[in-house]
This record gives structure tokens, C-alpha cells and sequence, in this order.
């Protein structure tokens, strides 16, 4: 059997459609697997260091002011329409499967237009523009939030949840592994500091502002800046804090955190959810339809994660993470309450409705 798949742009769409096609692979060794990306993007990094082969589109998306790009954007349209027929037509796939960007929307919609079978798995609890005009299209929609009827074609939607890296669950016994590696005191309670696969300027300015608020805390810190910002905090490194630009264990990084601070991309909640994780979320306003804001609303509304807006972290942001971090009831109802939200086997339901559309 031959599939491929396309996600990219950005962590949240890449690491679901490998965590996907290492289900594929188990299952059927012999599969032929093939990605599809946009050119430039970080899916032509990160996939092939993932094993997989992986052909690029010339593909980007609007910007929200006047830029050049904006001018080539429909060439840009035209030239991965073409390109997207003809990697069809030399791979010939039983099923394409798309998880977001904007190489998933071009190949995905040339693989329904010439009668392929299709899924399209949606990360977020509201579904993006490009996903909502492929839902018509495609023959299955996978999604991790209730409710998704209000975008999507009911009989088409299969409730799996979003698949991540099997190495977050029952990340419990890897604790006294972690405490070596970040070389931080096993008998404080540690706060984990995330911004996403890229960074969040927001999160990073928040927590140098309240440095020393940390520091007197007398906690652990795991500060994950991103590879873009962590020259600029690096500085902000001592015994008690410890500055990554990028933290390749996030096993052992959950297994050491007392409470997690991340942005509310759908991939980071699911992450958090399977690992069981009290977390404070700081949703990036620049993001399409708001959907992050609308993600951690549907955790806030069963009393299973903290909100703080974007344009409030500056002020709020550590005093609340101080607070909650010396209050254990509230932290271990949190943990209680979004452990219920998880779904472990989500690569594998997914896989389940690829099956039944490859052998149709």
C-alpha cells in the first residue's frame, strides 16, 4: 500500500502526521510512505530526520499585510497545483492524508479531485479555513474536540483525538532520569516553561519580567526559549534555571514538571492531557480565527487548565505560576480534571479509518 502525507508550517502539524505514519509502519513494514511539504518550511527538516522521504510544493500562505509574497501568492496556488498532480500521478497513493499547512490543503485537494481517498485530521476545537473547504471534499475527518459539527459534515467526523510521541505516556518512572539531566534539585517542585516548536516572544518576555519573583520562589525552572529567541535569555541561566533554546527529551521534561506554562496549540494540550500535566496557557493571538484562545477555553470550561491572555502575561503570568505552584490541591485538581480530556491511542484509531479507506 502507498499513502501519503502532508502537514507542516509549524510543530503542530508536522509531529501528528509522523507520529501517524510510524503507526503505518508498524503495522505494515512494506508500506511506501511519502510526505508532502512546503518548500522552505521546517517540515524539510524534521521529516527526513525522521526516516521519511518528503517532496516540497512552492506554497505559502496570505499575509495580513502587503508583502511580496502576497503578490506571487497565486503563481504560488497554480505552481503547487501542478506540482501536486504530478507527484500524484508518479506516486499513485491508496489514500492521501492531510494534518494542516498549507501543502497538505493543495495536495490533499488534488488527491479528492481525481477520486483518491482522503482523510484530514484537524488538531484544534476550531477548525481552520483550509480544513473546513477540504471537509466537503475529503472521505474522512478526524478531530480531538466535540462539537466539530458546526464545521465539518457530521457523517464524515470520527472522534480519535490527536496522536503524539508514545514516549509522553507513563513518563512517571523517568523521573529521577530527568532531574539528572537538567541537573536540577530533586526535592523542589519544578515549573516547565514552553513556547511552542518556534518560541513565544510573549512567554519569554513574561518570565525574564518576573525572574526574580522565580528565583525567591526557590522552585526548579526548564525554560524552553525556542532556537530563535535563546541568545537573547540565555543569560538568565543559573543553578535554580535552567535556558534551553530547544529540548529534545519533552518525556523527561513533562516527567520532572510540577506545572506546565505553553502556549495552546492543539498538539501542546494533547501532550499535556497524556501526560497528565497542571498547565497555565498563554494562547497566541496570532493565529488564524483565534483558534488557541478557543483550544484552551475548552480546558478552562472543565476546570482543567489556567488562562492568561497574551496581552495580561506581562503582569500575571508568574505571579500565577508561583501561586499555583505552591498550591498543591488546586494543581492536583487540574491534573485530575484534564487527564480525563486524554486519548492515548489517537495514531491508532487514526490508522484504523486510513485501513478501512485504503481497502475500499
Amino acid at each position: 500500500m502507498k499513502y501519503i502525507l502532508s502537514g507542516g508550517g509549524t510543530g503542530g502539524h508536522i509531529y501528528p502526521a509522523i507520529a501517524i505514519a510510524n503507526e503505518i509502519k508498524r503495522r505494515d513494514p512494506s508500506a511506501e510512505i511519502l510526505f508532502v511539504g512546503a518548500k522552505d518550511k521546517m517540515e524539510m527538516e524534521k521529516v527526513p530526520s525522521n526516516g521519511y522521504k518528503i517532496e516540497g510544493l512552492w506554497i505559502s500562505g496570505l499575509q495580513r499585510k502587503f508583502t511580496l509574497s502576497n503578490l506571487l501568492f497565486p503563481f504560488k496556488v497554480l505552481a503547487s497545483k501542478f506540482r501536486a498532480k504530478k507527484i500524484l500521478k508518479q506516486f499513485n497513493p491508496d489514500v492521501v492524508i492531510g494534518t494542516g499547512g498549507f501543502a497538505s490543503g493543495s495536495i490533499v485537494n488534488e488527491a479528492a479531485g481525481s477520486g483518491i481517498k482522503t482523510l484530514i485530521q484537524e488538531q484544534n476545537s476550531f477548525a481552520g479555513l483550509t480544513n473546513k473547504i477540504l471537509g466537503k471534499k475529503v472521505n474522512t475527518i478526524c478531530v480531538a474536540y466535540d462539537g466539530m459539527e458546526s464545521f465539518f459534515p457530521a457523517q464524515k467526523i470520527v472522534f480519535t483525538g490527536n496522536p503524539i510521541r508514545k514516549d509522553i505516556i507513563n513518563i512517571y518512572s523517568k523521573k529521577n532520569q530527568a532531574f539528572k539531566l537538567f541537573k536540577i534539585d530533586d526535592e523542589k517542585i519544578t515549573l516547565l516553561i514552553l513556547g511552542g516548536s518556534l518560541g513565544s516572544g510573549t512567554i519569554n518576555k513574561s518570565i525574564a519580567a518576573g525572574i526574580e519573583k522565580l528565583r525567591e520562589a526557590k522552585i526548579n525552572v526548564i525554560w524552553q526559549t525556542g532556537s530563535y529567541y535563546f541568545e537573547n535569555y540565555k543569560g538568565y541561566a543559573s543553578e535554580s534555571i535552567k535556558v534551553h533554546g530547544f529540548i529534545k527529551e519533552m518525556d523527561l521534561a513533562y516527567a520532572v514538571a510540577d506545572l506546565v506554562i505553553s502556549r495552546a496549540g492543539a498538539l501542546s494540550i494533547s501532550e499535556m492531557q497524556c501526560a497528565n500535566k497542571a498547565c497555565i496557557l498563554v494562547p497566541s493571538p496570532n493565529v488564524a480565527e483565534d483558534h488557541q484562545t478557543k483550544n484552551a477555553n475548552a480546558l478552562v470550561a472543565k476546570n482543567a487548565a489556567v488562562l492568561i491572555s497574551d496581552k495580561d502575561a506581562p503582569f500575571k503570568l508568574v505571579t500565577e505560576a508561583v501561586a499555583l505552584l505552591q498550591n498543591e490541591k488546586m494543581r492536583i485538581e487540574l491534573k485530575k480534571n484534564i487527564s480525563k480530556m486524554a486519548t492515548m491511542d489517537s495514531a491508532e484509531k487514526i490508522v484504523d479509518e486510513i485501513l478501512k479507506l485504503a481497502i475500499k
